[in-house]
């Protein structure tokens, strides 16, 4: 693998970089103090290109690849992470599949608003009942002459009180289980939608996600993504690209967190000297830059497997998990170098604290990326 960046990986690592910490990072405080969805920030998204970076420019996106992604997902991510998870659902759960299995017609009418951020996706697979074990949808479409009537229940579906898309999986043939799963693109405001309060988060709380409902819900066949019976495989190949997103927030909450402990070990005193002079807090912000150091090769790993067109589930499983890891142990050990302070809302370290947990749990568990990593290296 190539470590370096090219001038084009460079330049949007750079101008994400720069309106991170000049527009995002002044305000993430406020965002979660307010459970404040950013939409100043996400249009400002929008006409940067991050809102679709990996989407062709010919369908409204910025045309680059999965490196230049992560690159810009981490700076984003590092200023304020429920920005950067709004990102990242737009991009790599509802974009990257209608690049993968969109018609020409549902490019043009949801790529291309999507990609340039003049609207918003969600993608709802889990349900009640189906976190995990994501074959064992309740949520169910039958056909009528040429209608599909879509009910059932979705759960945490970031970005569903702002949507203005759905990207729903359901069964249309129980008989054949998870091959008689597909997907549809349902516009949030169909007649029989019902999108749910925003949930009361620990973290990430300027990212809104709620449950949706589905009761009757009528769909033109030309709502389905892909083909019938495919919807758990493009559910699952989705997947694999979301968690690369959720391994560069990872990366940037940790590399936040990593960042103030460290001013902030150089700026405090004990006993007449920095902390930063003390040996125990030498060794924690040693381990902390090699961890992450470690997650971000991990994650520039499975972007490129990303980008070599092969399959990267086991790449893009190992990024995940490790960063997610990485992320908690950081923001444990950052607010431990804060000492009391750390414990208080009025430094960031306590927000990265809370904002890290969540990468162990969505798009998948950090016990499923190890299943999922198991199951692969046995095969091999």
């Amino acid at each position: 693998m190539d470590l370096e960046l090219t001038a084009e990986q460079s330049l949007i690592r750079d101008t994400a970089r720069d309106f991170a910490s000049k527009e995002v990072a002044p305000i993430a405080s406020r965002i979660d103090k307010e459970h404040r969805f950013p939409h100043e920030l996400i249009a400002k998204m929008g006409e940067l290109g991050f809102m679709g970076i990996a989407v062709p420019e010919a369908w409204g996106g910025a045309g680059m690849d999965a490196v230049s992604y992560v690159l810009a997902l981490e700076e984003i991510c590092k200023a304020c992470a429920s920005t950067g998870v709004i990102m990242s659902v737009n991009n790599s759960l509802v974009c990257d599949p209608l690049v993968k299995y969109g018609s020409d017609e549902q490019k043009q009418e949801w790529l291309v608003p999507l990609a340039s951020g003049k609207k918003l996706g969600c993608y709802a697979l889990s349900e009640p009942e189906a976190g995990s074990d994501a074959a064992a949808q309740k949520t169910h479409a039958t056909l009528d002459g040429e209608t599909w009537i879509l009910s059932g229940t979705k759960n945490f579906i970031t970005n569903a009180p702002k949507a203005d898309v759905v990207l729903v999986f359901a069964t249309t043939d129980a008989a054949k289980k998870h091959h008689g799963i597909s997907a549809f693109l349902v516009p949030i405001h169909t007649p029989g939608v019902v999108v749910g309060p925003p949930d009361d988060k620990m973290g990430i709380r300027g990212a809104h996600s709620s449950q949706v409902f589905f009761d009757g819900c009528r769909l033109p066949s030309s709502a389905m993504l892909g083909k019938p019976g495919d919807g758990f495989k493009i559910a699952m190949n989705t997947l694999d690209g979301g968690r690369i997103g959720i391994a560069a927030q990872a990366v940037g909450i940790a590399q936040a967190a990593f960042e103030a402990a460290t001013k902030y070990a150089m700026e405090r005193k004990t006993f007449g000297k920095p902390i930063a002079e003390h040996q125990a807090i030498q060794f924690k912000l040693a381990d902390m830059s090699t961890d992450i150091a470690a997650a971000r090769m991990l994650l520039w790993r499975a972007a490129v497997a990303k980008d070599d067109g092969g399959k990267f589930s086991k790449e893009a499983a190992m990024a995940k998990v490790f960063a997610a890891e990485v992320a908690n142990r950081v923001a444990k050990e950052a607010v431990q170098v804060f000492g009391g302070y750390g414990y208080l809302a009025d430094f960031p370290v306590e927000r990265h604290f809370r904002d890290a947990k969540i990468t162990e749990i969505y798009e998948g568990t950090s016990e499923i990326q190890r299943l999922v990593i198991a199951s692969l290296v046995l095969k091999d």
